[in-house]
């Protein structure tokens, strides 16, 4: 976030962590009520304006006030921006949902920036709806969420919104170095987790400029195993860094230079087996029939892990041209993520059958994992020349090219039950149990111009364009024992291929009623790509080889207002969104079982509104609450393949969702100053994906209920030092963040996946 007139104090408290942010208005810390003037500056619309003045929904969090809460990941921040939910069981493994857009499909519905890179796939064959990019926040600068489709300037897959990462830019002239290390205790927990960080910012000359940040998060786990004798198993680990380097040789250029490199490792994901009617934990081992007391635990032979792995490099040019700004930005990400799954608790007897059948009588008991991974290779450049500010036209005009490449692979691995060990494929006089793989091609080429007219003083009328086409295709390959026991002839290799022209808009006038209020009403239309269908064994006639692109029209209106002294703000929006030719997940009958792939349902819908008033009513208070409802359904049933029907709610979207944060300063002594705060997040009922498969057992689809959190904070600061405590999830709420898998758990369980349970915490920082 850019803040005009920010105070050395208010820097020093920054590095510390503490930056009091929220949708629509930011202060510097030492500003008195009647001195809260400064703005909030955003790239929502690709040139920097005042967040007041951008004629659509958008929520800033400030870095240094994610520092501030320990908010490191997407689980600890959701809840500060309204209409923001999010399905995970896994660390690395995100699925991010704005006003309800989602129907549990595998293509994602809410666009991934990293400055000027596009995170993540733009297909349905890339996984990237469950794979979204959770950067760790330290030292980012601020992260933009806009809601409704962003389809003119942002292009495919941003139906829902975009959520941008706007990284700290090396600062010239300026030597700059910081640093924290922390611990944290859950519970549940036999462990403590640790964390270390630090940035430097280093002045070369006085054109050269280079950042580099690190980090090391260490989380510890609180669920145990049953079918082997381990404990929190669900612990994980991240770590990474980034490194920029800006050369500014003019006032009228200037480039910029940066990688990134991220990684995070999960043991088993955090999961629980639960009961389908309940969702509270097993009562007893089911393998054993011990009491578990209340404990979490999952079963598993083998041992799980997910390791997920960003890699990006950017290079934007920006060329001020008197009467235009050329903006060059030149991309390159890799998306590795590799998974070992135990699916032993149900396929034991199968694969031990098989072996025993078809190869060695004397097999003893075998179990079953998948060893799979996923690879996505992306390229982007775009060009954009963009007007200067004017009283009475803006416009941009800028063109986008993408090539990415995914390759997903399988193998599913029977092993020893009692040893590990892998059994060979060859005792049943194969090379393969089971292997699979998917590789896919994507490329798109898009045109886009955006254009603002003040036609009055207060009155400006915004409208764009984006002409897109893209090219897909596909390499499907299947073999191994599994598919020719089953009578199906392997190998199997299918190819396919799509191709699509899209033109999406939006048109936004806008009204200021005075120097700090404003409304606005917003049309918009976002889509996400067609592409070739991942095709089953002995798939029927009418299988969807090629499933079409889904479309989104969003009406909109808001108003932004605050008052002249800043004392109060108020940010608030109405929508509703028609969704046509929703792309979702069927499960289609083959010659080995249900096997999942695209397909197109009828519609949706969703109304909702959201709403953030801030408060400053005395020095060193602010108050900041936000609430959103939000009613996505489905306007017609899905094929019986889904298991949606007309009215359904959509899937890990709750009507009601809210959040409360208050922070409070005071000066002890000197340069000493102490704060504390919290926050009380509450979310409503939610629906679990459509199952087909759930709604016979338990008479109606899987659902999570509601919950609260609460988070506390305090700290300190002495000069450059600082010492941080805070409490996460104070009153220990059991909140569910996924459930489903029914069928594919120890008898008739389902998987569920918890908060972090009550988790204390310190964090010690210092700045040079």
């Amino acid at each position: 976030m850019t803040i005009k007139k920010m105070s050395k104090r208010a820097a020093l408290m920054a590095s510390a962590g503490f930056w009091v942010a929220f949708s629509g208005i930011a202060w510097a810390q030492d500003a008195s009520p009647t001195e809260a003037d400064d703005e909030v500056i955003v790239t929502a619309q690709k040139r920097e304006q005042s967040l007041i003045e951008v004629p659509l929904s958008v929520t800033v969090l400030d870095g240094g006030n994610l520092e501030l809460q320990q908010a490191d990941t997407f689980l600890d921040y959701i809840g500060q921006v309204p209409g923001l939910s999010i399905e995970q069981a896994t660390p690395g493994a995100s699925r991010l949902i704005l006003r309800g857009v989602n129907t549990g499909s595998i293509g994602s519905t809410l666009g991934i920036y990293v400055d000027e890179t596009p995170f993540g796939s733009s297909t349905s064959l890339g996984n990237a709806a469950i794979l979204a990019g959770d950067f760790d926040t330290f030292d980012l600068e601020r992260v933009e969420v806009l809601r409704g489709p962003q389809g003119t300037l942002y292009g495919a897959n941003s139906l829902g919104g975009v959520l941008k990462f706007v990284t700290q830019a090396p600062k010239l002239g300026v030597y700059e170095a910081r640093a924290q290390i922390g611990a944290e205790s859950v519970k549940g927990g036999d462990d403590f987790g640790y964390n270390a960080n630090a940035v430097v910012n280093l002045p070369l000359g006085d054109t050269i400029a280079v950042r580099a940040s690190g980090f090391y998060r260490e989380n510890d786990g609180f669920i145990d195993a049953t079918g082997r004798p381990a404990e929190d198993i669900n612990g994980s680990e991240s770590y990474g860094g980034r490194a920029s380097a800006l050369f500014e040789p003019t006032e009228a250029l200037s480039v910029r230079l940066t990688g990134i490199y991220q990684k995070i490792a999960a043991n088993t994901g955090t999961l629980f087996d639960a009961d389908p009617l309940t969702l509270e934990p097993l009562a007893n081992d089911p393998f054993t029939m011990a009491p578990l007391n209340g404990q979490l635990t999952f079963a598993q032979f083998f041992p799980d892990s997910s390791d997920v792995e960003y890699k990006l490099y950017n290079g934007t040019g920006d060329w001020d041209l008197g009467f235009a700004s050329l903006t060059s930005a030149t991309s390159y990400g890799v998306l590795q993520q590799d998974i070992v799954a135990d699916a032993s608790s149900i396929l034991t007897g199968l694969v031990t059958f098989l072996y025993q059948t078809f190869g060695d009588p004397l097999t003893p008991p075998l179990g079953i994992f998948a060893d799979q991974s996923i690879r996505q290779k992306k390229f982007t450049q775009e060009l954009r020349l963009a007007s200067p500010t004017s009283d009475t036209f803006e416009w941009l005009i800028g063109g986008y090219f993408t090539r990415e490449t995914v390759a997903l692979a399988q193998d599913a691995l029977p092993f020893n039950l009692a040893t590990l060990a892998l059994t060979n494929p060859a005792l049943l006089g194969f090379d393969d149990f089971q292997t699979a793989a998917l590789d896919s091609k994507y490329k798109e080429y898009a045109g886009f111009a955006n254009a603002t007219w003040h036609i009055l003083p207060r009155l400006d009328l915004s409208a764009g364009g984006r002409y897109s086409h893209n090219d897909q295709s596909s390499a499907q390959f299947l073999n191994g024992a599994i598919f020719l026991l089953s009578g199906v002839p392997a190998p199997i290799a299918i190819t396919g291929e799509s191709s699509e022209n899209v033109f999406t808009w939006s048109v936004s006038p806008r009204f200021e009623l005075s120097d700090n209020a404003s409304i606005y009403a917003r049309v918009a239309k976002g889509y996400r790509p067609g592409g070739p269908n991942v095709v089953p064994p002995g798939a029927a006639p009418d299988f969807p080889f090629e499933f079409d692109a889904d479309t989104l029209i969003s009406y909109e209106a808001g108003v932004k207002a605050q008052t002249a002294d800043g004392v109060f703000a108020i940010d608030a929006a109405g929508y509703y969104l028609d969704w046509k030719d929703i792309l979702v997940f069927a499960q289609f009958p083959s010659a080995v079982g249900p096997i999942g792939g695209n397909d197109n349902g009828p519609g949706a819908k969703s109304i909702g509104a959201e709403v953030t008033v801030s408060l400053r009513p005395v020095e060193g208070l602010s108050v900041v609450a936000n609430g959103a409802y939000n009613d996505a359904e489905l306007t017609a049933d899905t094929s019986a393949l889904v298991g949606g029907l007309d009215g359904d709610q959509l899937p890990f979207a709750p009507k009601w969702s809210g959040n409360i944060s208050a922070d409070y300063e005071w000066t002890l002594s000197g340069d000493a100053t102490v704060f504390v705060g919290g926050n009380l997040r509450l979310v409503g009922d939610q629906s679990a994906d459509f199952d087909r498969l759930t709604a016979p057992f338990a008479g109606l689809r899987l659902g999570l209920p509601s919950y609260e959190v609460v988070d506390l904070r305090t700290g300190v600061t002495f000069g450059n030092l600082s010492v941080t405590g805070y409490v996460r999830n104070l009153t220990d709420s059991g909140g569910l963040t996924s459930v489903g898998g029914f069928g594919g758990r120890p008898g008739t369980a389902v998987v569920a996946s918890p908060i972090r349970p009550r988790t204390y915490g310190v964090t010690i920082g210092a700045s040079f």
